[in-house]
């Protein structure tokens, strides 16, 4: 299952199943969301509802390894009065501001906790022209019913402190369509009035900077379950446009007497289903800019094309720079005008996969147009894993562009992955520092101090080798095959060097691959089993580095039966007796032992012979819950720590014949082990790590140290460090006492150390 959101094929767009069942705060659109609205002013780093009662915490310094954006940018917005001041939006990553003195970007909704992980996605963003301090964030993640409703966050100083509005209807930051916008707007006649355009649920207003949201009545389309709603919101002067991606008229605009309209006189696009996904107003010469695609994007579209509205006399001129054709099928995407210059424009293609998506520059107002791809010299040197195993692309998924209104020549694009930034309209590279939007899977960090920091398993690109923390891994993406999502990360406890890995294969490559020099080189296994390419599970590897157990299930889960080789994947027999789909895990002491956790029955199984068979030795488990890990306590025979969402932690010190709950622990969610505490102070045992539930720390899920073995816990995150769902991957570092590596869904890496 796969959660992230870059370009690679494959399930793109589900939700972490852990988290359907947690739904956010809930508040009626009106009178009552005026109540939770009134909640004081807290930071960006914290929730709107403090804890009740004093938490155990040791205070930690958290940051974010670096390795250069990794995932969709769905919007970036320069403000018009400021200068160097922008903002940028991801689709599950949440938002971010830019510090042109240091040229990076700060993360604005770290904040957000566990029970809100469906608002780190953001949907749209406002500023308000008038007033610099203002922004304004429409945040929702999934538009299904199990998701729960949107919110709106709006700052008085840039997103360092937040008020909160909920809403009562959900937004799709992370759904198809979410490159469009922004549907959020600052009404151009009145601060205190805002807009937002939603997907099924028509358009709301607010009359109090976004405290209170009501639908707007009389708005003359209606809205689709299945489709786009509004897809964008733009002012041109004091009127306000709003496209519209349901049904045949696809542009509005507001009435002198306060109504809505449509346009009259739109075009017809690139054909009867085509809708617009992007408008930018150039005051100057009074024109709308509009792209129109045959699909809301990022992928699947075919057809588009680029009108332009004189908004004086209602004339519509098409301006499309080059018109899609077959062998050459693609929609348009991004827009911006150039605030210094009448009549410049840039628009992008979008979805266009054979010649490469490119940006098209008129001077002219149309007239005329330039493919900056076409000149472009490109430099991924700080972040190498664009180049996927090749030449890096100047972009794809284009449908955030943004021209700087003080410097015409300062634009910037996001993509899939990245946002580049050129000065000069020809050199160009990733302007990212700062922005970090993994899908996390697995994290390792190797008990050699000559092996890598940290190897980390992603959703979409793969394992990187992590030589620093501070700076983008160097081999980019793992050499050998190139993997989309990783699926598997392991490493020969008493032969750290081994490392295997497994994923889903890029074209018709191998889906596991094996390093014999901790991961900075890597080689595809001889053959593999039929089932992998299609069903690439996870994989463990028995102490020596002599056994391999590979574990296969299915993108829509269906599990298949576990393969067993013995010589290093020149060959596989499969494994009936390991229950299907099970995540195998070695024995860090023993090589003949591997074990295997069954959540559809609650049984663990063993097996004593490297593999070859397993046997139940214990049940009455946790069971039908998705959410677990199991994970052996590394330099001990038989030591087991069973993690569940329901029923909390659970440890085994038999090899599995018998486990007991670890007291005070209501949940937990990810598990993993570090360095042992020093001094006559520590136990001994190494620290055991987890995202999780511990009452007597902290009410809600965080992150969690304990030096005892689970006696005693202490928070080591924070309200102004939750990222939402952290629930995938945790582990401490084996060579230095109290650092933690945690994986996130959508912002990246997260590490700290004791402060």
């Amino acid at each position: 299952m796969r959660v992230s959101s870059a370009p690679f094929p494959g399930p793109d767009s589900a939700p972490p199943d852990r988290a359907r069942s947690t739904p956010a705060r809930r508040t009626v659109l009106g009178a009552a969301a005026a109540v939770a609205a009134a909640a004081a002013v807290v930071p960006s780093g914290s929730p709107a509802v403090a804890a009740r009662r004093p938490a155990t915490t040791e205070p930690h310094r958290w940051r974010t390894a670096a390795i250069g954006g990794t995932g969709f940018v769905t919007g970036i917005l320069f403000h018009p009065s400021v200068k160097g001041l922008a903002y940028a939006r991801t689709d599950i990553g949440g938002a971010y501001r830019w510090d042109d003195r240091t040229a990076r970007w700060t993360a604005l909704t770290d904040h957000l906790g566990w029970d809100d992980w469906n608002l780190l996605g953001v949907e749209a963003m406002a500023v308000d022209p008038s007033h610099p301090d203002r922004l304004y964030l429409a945040l929702g993640t999934y538009a299904q019913s199990w998701a729960s409703p949107g919110a709106v966050l709006r700052s008085e100083d840039r997103g360092r402190t937040w008020k909160r509005a909920d809403l009562t209807v959900r937004l799709g930051a992370n759904e198809d369509g979410r490159g469009a916008g922004e549907r959020l707007l600052v009404d151009p006649r009145d601060s205190s009035t805002l807009w937002l355009g939603t997907r099924h649920d028509g358009l709301l207003r607010s009359t109090d900077r976004g405290a209170t949201w009501a639908p707007v009545t009389g708005f003359p389309v209606t809205p689709d379950p299945a489709g786009q709603g509004v897809t964008l919101l733009v002012a041109a002067g004091r009127t306000v446009y709003a496209g519209w991606g349901d049904g045949t008229t696809s542009l509005l605009r507001t009435t002198p007497s306060g109504g809505w309209e449509a346009v009259p006189g739109q075009p017809p696009a690139a054909g009867a289903t085509a809708f617009p996904v992007r408008a930018a107003y150039d005051a100057g010469s009074r024109a709308l800019w509009v792209t129109y695609a045959n699909g809301p994007g990022p992928n699947n579209q075919s057809a588009g094309a680029v009108h332009r509205l004189d908004t004086v006399t209602g004339a519509w001129s098409d301006v499309t720079p080059l018109v899609p054709a077959d062998g050459d099928a693609f929609g348009y995407g991004g827009v911006a005008v150039d605030a210094r210059r009448p009549g410049t424009a840039v628009v992008s293609t979008n979805n266009r996969w054979g010649p490469v998506d490119t940006l098209f520059r008129t001077t002219d107002d149309g007239a005329t147009w330039t493919s900056l791809k076409d000149t472009a010299v490109l430099d991924v040197s700080e972040t190498p894993y664009l180049r996927w195993g090749g030449e890096a692309k100047f972009g794809w998924w284009i449908q955030a562009v943004a021209l700087d209104p003080f410097d015409s020549r300062n634009l910037l694009f996001g993509t899939g992955a990245t946002i580049y930034g050129t000065r000069d309209l020809t050199h160009w590279a990733p302007r990212i520092r700062g922005l970090e939007e993994s899908s996390v899977r697995q994290l390792l960090a190797p008990p050699d101090r000559g092996g890598a920091a940290l190897l980390s398993g992603l959703g979409d690109i793969g394992v990187m080798f992590h030589e620093s923390l501070t700076a983008s891994p160097s081999r980019g993406m793992a050499t050998g095959p190139v993997f989309g999502t990783a699926t598997g990360l392991a490493l020969a406890a008493r032969r750290p060097s081994y490392v295997v890995r497994t994923g889903w294969p890029s074209g018709s490559q191998s889906a596991g691959a094996f390093s014999e020099d901790g991961g900075r080189s890597w080689r595809p296994f001889a053959a593999q089993p039929e089932i992998a390419p299609s069903a690439p599970g996870p994989i463990a590897v028995n102490a020596d580095g002599t056994v391999l157990v590979w574990s296969f299930v299915h993108w829509d889960g269906t599990p298949y039966p576990a393969q067993r080789s013995t010589d290093g994947g020149a060959s596989w027999a499969e494994v009936p007796t390991c229950p299907a789909g099970a995540e195998p895990v070695a024995d860090p002491v023993d090589p003949a032992r591997f074990y295997a956790y069954d959540t559809r029955t609650g049984t663990v199984h063993r097996s004593t012979d490297a593999g070859a068979t397993f046997t139940e030795v214990s049940g009455g488990l946790p069971s039908g819950d998705v959410q677990f890990a199991m994970v052996a306590a590394p330099g001990r025979r038989g030591d087991l720590w069973l993690s569940a969402k329901t029923g909390g932690l659970h440890r085994s010190t038999d090899g599995g014949d018998a486990f007991a709950p670890v007291a005070g622990c209501q949940e937990s969610h990810a598990l993993g082990f570090g360095k042992a505490a020093p001094g006559r102070g520590g136990s001994g045992y190494p620290a055991v790590f987890q995202t999780g539930r511990v009452s007597a720390t902290h009410d809600g899920v965080a992150v969690l140290r304990s030096d005892d073995a689970g006696a005693t816990w202490v928070r080591i995150n924070d309200d102004a460090h939750q990222w939402g769902w952290t629930g995938e991957t945790i582990t401490g570092d084996p060579r230095v006492h109290g650092r933690v590596y945690l994986g996130t869904n959508g912002r990246g890496i997260q590490y700290a150390d004791p402060e």
